[in-house]
């Protein structure tokens, strides 16, 4: 027993697919797509890539998460505690240079806990 219906769906080779626009002999820019489509659901990524914040972020994207393995395992918490600083520190100064207000209260609060969990590793539970 057969609980599909007949129809247009994407398996049954009725649906009429575009060519791509060729514009001369070389393919449409992404951005000159965007604007053919006249479309406000479609967004162009605007963060910056290959200057010093994109550099920045993509090392404290590591760091935290070397930071999150070594707390998941439970092995060298001095290491997930200064990997984890300097991460979200990162992410910290990232916010700074996009002045995105978001990840500067975040990552600022999250230093002052990673350093309240220093002092407490170093000098002991107060």
């Amino acid at each position: 027993m057969n609980h599909y219906t007949e129809g247009p769906g994407p398996l049954d080779g009725k649906k009429k697919v575009e060519p791509v626009k060729l514009v001369g002999k070389k393919r449409q820019k992404l951005n000159d797509k965007i604007k053919a489509l006249d479309s406000t659901r479609v967004f162009k990524k605007i963060t910056p890539k290959g200057d010093l914040s994109w550099y920045v972020k993509w090392m404290s994207v590591v760091l935290i998460l070397l930071s999150t393995s070594f707390r998941a395992t439970g092995t060298m918490p001095e290491v997930d505690l200064w990997f984890g600083l300097f991460g979200t520190f990162g992410w910290f100064w990232v916010g700074m240079l996009w002045h995105d207000r978001a990840l500067i209260m975040l990552n600022s609060v999250l230093v002052t806990i990673i350093c309240m969990g220093l002092m407490k590793f170093y000098f002991g539970a107060g």
